[in-house]
């Protein structure tokens, strides 16, 4: 029962802060995810060995360059190539079974364009458009909490294909279905609650949020794995660290702003 009330109040805490950044202002936001980023680099790279102290102060440069100052497009635009074409190297990598050792350039590639990278498009996400949106990275944390619960549900319902049972024995393939169902049918209501995006933008990020959320999921539980793990860290008790918490969000943003550029130019 205690450790039920920890994890209940130490959520609606996360929760609270989130809300009050997103909806305060983008500064308030910026420095949130900021603050966040250092967090879950300390914990990613002690997940994988690699304690290298300059990391942290190319997160602030990079956060301060690309998504305070919003300095170059061109600079912008080819981040998102190299953190998308990262996160397609760690899917690719999830289907080899073998444990390999990361190289200490693959450890900071990695931690450029995976952990980095998707904390730069994490804090560009709601000031995609002209004006900062909080709606919309409001929206996009609904649609993965959406996801995760009813993946649970119908998992633990219904599932009976695992989905990758090597890393993640729990998920099943109807799980990550039922996920996404309900997400796209929360994009529905998202849409008409906010009105920021038309509902083909919201129906498209629910699918790419919910796929890519989940891969982020596997990815994050790989490396814990060969890490020998059980969470990234004790910051948030019941809940284990803050990376466990925004793995999904995390690895998907560089490709929902992705798909917000595509709109962008095919409207």
């Amino acid at each position: 029962m205690r450790e039920i009330v920890v994890r209940t109040l130490s959520g609606l805490l996360y929760v609270t802060i989130l809300l009050f950044s997103i909806f305060s202002s983008e500064k308030w936001y910026i420095l949130l995810f900021l603050i966040f980023g250092l967090i879950c680099l300390r914990e990613f790279l002690r997940m994988i060995s690699f304690q290298f102290w300059y990391t942290y102060l190319i997160l602030i440069a990079f956060i301060l360059f690309f998504s305070y100052y919003k300095v170059s497009p061109i600079s912008t635009y080819i981040l998102l190539l190299l953190t998308v074409g990262t996160g397609f190297y760690l899917i690719r990598n999830l289907f080899s079974t073998r444990i390999r050792r990361l190289s200490k350039p693959l450890k900071l590639h990695i931690t450029l364009f995976y952990m980095i990278g998707g904390f730069v498009f994490l804090t560009l996400l709601p000031s995609h458009g002209d004006e900062f949106s909080p709606y919309t990275v409001a929206g996009l944390f609904v649609l993965i909490w959406v996801n995760d619960t009813f993946a649970y549900i119908v998992g633990k319902s219904i599932g009976r294909h695992k989905l990758f049972p090597s890393i993640s024995p729990k998920k099943t393939i109807e799980g990550f279905f039922g996920g996404l169902v309900f997400a796209c049918a929360a994009s529905y209501f998202i849409h008409k609650f906010t009105g920021s995006l038309n509902f083909n933008i919201w129906f498209s990020l629910a699918v790419v949020m919910s796929t890519l959320g989940t891969f982020g999921d596997l990815i994050e539980s790989k490396l814990k794995r060969e890490a020998g793990l059980k969470d990234s860290g004790t910051l948030m008790p019941g809940h284990g660290g803050l990376y466990d918490r925004l793995d999904s969000v995390l690895f998907a943003s560089p490709f929902i702003y992705l798909v917000l550029i595509i709109f962008e130019y095919v409207s």
